[in-house]
């Protein structure tokens, strides 16, 4: 595969820096009541990476099979960090509870016992469009706007609240929609694709609505003022933008 990373064309909703996340002025407004504030954070899913321009040609059968591995290559950065992501949740949040749900994510991804974890088996997705181990775990396709991206994310988990940190993890509300899709249209667009190693997808329909259901018990108790809740809002957008700039990144890397 041939990489070429250029600067990703913005978020058509980018917004700003993580530390200036929430700051607003004028007179305090009325919250939101749980059930408006749910809808709120779910109405964020117009900018959800599923609607992305790669993405959707991904899933329409319009990428190579040089697209379909740097997607892939590139998704496996994101996918090894997501422990260290929720290590530095774990690190910074001083209750039992919330640690002893919390931690299942971690062995969700790096496995235990006979479960083989979502890391092994993007790897196998990895083996079943033609990348191989060496060379995933080389992370040489890694394009340096998914590396940043991804880097920003897990420097946010370690710096912020562990509340704001478990915010930021509700784009998963909208993720079951996108393997969901994926496990519809690849076996048909992509028979190249050993079906196999579609496994991945089809783990993290369950395991993101188990996750979504803990985020929001834990959002909906903490952001309960309407400046809080803002700023949750703001955060899902900075998580949100993360994503999409991943997808510019790769696209621009991988044009054909």
């Amino acid at each position: 595969m041939n990489a070429k990373d250029t600067v990703g064309t913005a978020h058509p909703q980018q917004d700003q820096n993580p530390d200036h996340l929430g700051k607003t002025g004028g007179d305090e407004q009325a919250a939101w009541s749980r059930e408006e504030f749910e809808a709120q954070l779910r109405a964020k899913g117009t900018a959800y990476h599923i609607h992305h321009p790669f993405n959707v040609k991904m899933n329409s059968g319009g990428c190579s099979r040089e697209q379909i591995r740097g997607w892939v290559a590139n998704r496996f950065y994101y996918q090894i960090n997501i422990p260290l992501k929720d290590a530095a949740v774990l690190s910074n949040c001083p209750d039992r509870e919330t640690r002893r749900r919390w931690v299942l994510r971690i062995l969700d991804h790096d496995g235990y016992g006979d479960e083989e974890g979502g890391i092994e088996t993007w790897a196998r997705l990895g083996d079943a469009v033609g990348l191989s181990r060496d060379e995933l775990w080389s992370l040489k396709w890694v394009t340096p706007g998914v590396r940043f991206a991804v880097d920003a994310y897990v420097n946010f988990a370690r710096r912020a609240p562990w509340q704001e940190s478990v915010c930021s993890s509700l784009t998963e509300m909208f993720a079951p929609q996108v393997h969901r899709d994926r496990l519809a249209s690849w076996p048909e667009h992509y028979p190249w694709i050993e079906p196999s190693g579609l496994a991945y997808f089809r783990s993290r329909i369950t395991l993101a609505q188990r996750d979504v259901q803990h985020g929001l018990e834990v959002t909906l108790a903490h952001f309960t003022r309407r400046e809080q809740q803002e700023r949750a809002l703001e955060i899902l957008q900075f998580k949100l933008d993360i994503l999409w700039t991943m997808l510019d990144s790769i696209e621009k890397a991988f044009p054909q």
